[in-house]
């Protein structure tokens, strides 16, 4: 008996599940392919660096997670000296990112204004259309 209310609770578990899975799809679907992407940290511009020596060092090795360990750990021992070339590259694309962002965005407000004024042309024509017949059934 208690295995039947167990199943029951499963099968509530997994619909919450399932539905939470369409959601992110729905989610993923909205996303603009044109918008820019986010600018890189100073860690991961320092990572970019770090697996080309590390593959030169290393050549044999295949494991993505020693690469990352090593990197955090080279990462974690430097000094501020040491990070602010990356510190500064990583600024440098920031800024860039966000001029992008800000054409972008003027894009898309122009964009919005222009399907606003269509749908309104349109509605009015409609309106216009209407309004001058006049039908009398008899």
């Amino acid at each position: 008996m208690k295995g039947g209310k167990s199943k029951g609770k499963a099968d509530n578990k997994l619909g919450v599940k399932k539905s939470a899975a369409q959601t992110k799809k729905e989610k993923n679907a909205a996303k603009d392919p044109n918008k820019p992407k986010r600018p890189a940290s100073a860690f991961f511009v320092f990572m970019e660096d770090f697996r080309k020596q590390y593959k030169e060092k290393h050549p044999n090795n295949k494991s993505v997670a020693a690469v990352g360990k090593a990197g955090g750990d080279k990462w974690k021992h430097m000094s501020d000296a040491e990070k602010a070339p990356y510190i500064a590259k990583a600024e440098k694309r920031k800024a860039e990112y966000e001029k992008n962002m800000d054409a972008y965005n003027k894009k898309q407000a122009g964009e919005a204004e222009e399907e606003e004024e269509s749908d309104k042309s349109k509605s009015e024509v409609d309106e216009e259309d209407g309004s001058d017949e006049v039908c009398y059934d008899e």
